[in-house]
């Protein structure tokens, strides 16, 4: 999140003047988020048509698929705006010290989303289908739910790299034969954080140094640039994409292939409802959607594991290690200031 959260807290924030207030009391938004009645449906069905819609901010471009599935079944149009997560934070932020309630969900990171429950800005949700749900998707507070995981794992371009070369484990990536053929994202403090707790703080470190005192390694900001510049050649190996990232370009004929090195690491994707939604039940219709089975098939048709029990997916096992979020927002200054130390700072 590059201290977005603390630069904001810190720092006085524009006011951009009351552009839509909630149409609905918080009282009435909780109400709804909150009940459990066996008529929920058809209640929300019912109050959803006295409203306009649900705005929807998001980071997944496949997200309008679930949206086009959404407006069909239920005739809810959406409006969209996509961003990187951590500009959909400072939005969030920004809009309500300004008084400006016209979002009503937000599909965001764990820790970005985590953070926006520290600042009040989401309600709690009582649904009915987050008993599908994996375990890592529902924090106790409800406040979020996890809607997929986004795994980290390695990608390389088959046409420079073979099967039988890869790596098996990260110190395998110290041989000089890789020398010039690494490249990692350059926001990935969290997934190094995490990954340096379950390697064994000193151990990992040294794993690193060494790989990139002997190899060099290049930093590209956003991975799905990486995951191009892979496909690409540009940068035979990359160590951090995002599992769907590979899957989406091989699914069109780039000469790509993503694998794992362990621990792998992963942390939800996640959706959240505004506390001063202007559209709540409409909003609790798209979020009940996006965590059924029926919104979790078409995520996990664009290569998404998602977090749904009865849709199985070959990366979201017992191995998987999960990012916490609370703790990436409370170790975020100093993972950062580690992973642009050892990383960032000497990729060439």
């Amino acid at each position: 999140m590059k201290k977005v959260l603390m630069k904001l807290v810190a720092s006085a924030i524009v006011v951009l003047g009351v552009h839509g207030t909630a149409a609905h009391a918080q009282g009435t938004v909780s109400e709804l988020a909150l009940y459990q009645g066996p008529d929920r449906q058809a209640r929300l069905v019912e109050a959803a048509k006295k409203e306009n819609g649900i705005t929807v901010y998001h980071s997944y471009p496949a997200l309008t698929n679930v949206m086009t599935a959404f407006n069909k079944k239920y005739g809810i149009k959406t409006r969209a705006w996509r961003a990187g997560s951590e500009a959909i934070l400072q939005r969030m932020i920004t809009e309500s010290r300004g008084n400006r309630f016209e979002v009503d969900i937000v599909q965001n990171n764990a820790p970005e989303n985590e953070a926006a429950h520290r600042e009040k800005l989401l309600q709690a949700v009582r649904s009915p289908f987050t008993v599908d749900l994996i375990p890592q998707a529902t924090p106790a507070h409800a406040e979020w739910v996890g809607v997929t995981l986004d795994v980290w794992t390695a990608a390389y371009n088959t046409n420079r790299i073979t099967e039988a070369e890869l790596p098996k484990s990260y110190e395998d990536l110290q041989d000089p034969k890789w020398k010039g053929r690494l490249g990692i994202e350059a926001n990935n403090h969290g997934w190094f954080g995490t990954l340096l707790l379950e390697m064994g703080e000193e151990r990992g470190r040294e794993i690193f140094k060494n790989i990139v005192a002997t190899n060099g390694i290049s930093a590209r900001k956003g991975h799905s640039l990486l995951t191009t510049m892979v496909a690409s050649g540009e940068v035979p190996l990359a160590l951090t994409v995002y599992n769907w990232n590979p899957e989406q370009l091989k699914a069109k004929g780039a000469p790509i292939k993503g694998f794992t090195l362990k621990p792998v690491i992963a942390q939800p994707s996640t959706v959240a409802l505004m506390k001063k939604s202007p559209n709540p039940a409409s909003a609790l219709l798209f979020y009940d959607f996006i965590i059924s089975e029926e919104g979790q098939h078409i995520l996990q048709e664009s290569s998404y594991v998602t977090t749904h029990k009865k849709l199985p997916h070959p990366l979201r096992d017992d191995a998987l290690r999960y990012i916490d979020p609370a703790k990436a927002i409370d170790m975020q200054n100093a993972w950062l200031a580690t992973f642009d130390e050892m990383i960032v700072k000497k990729a060439k």
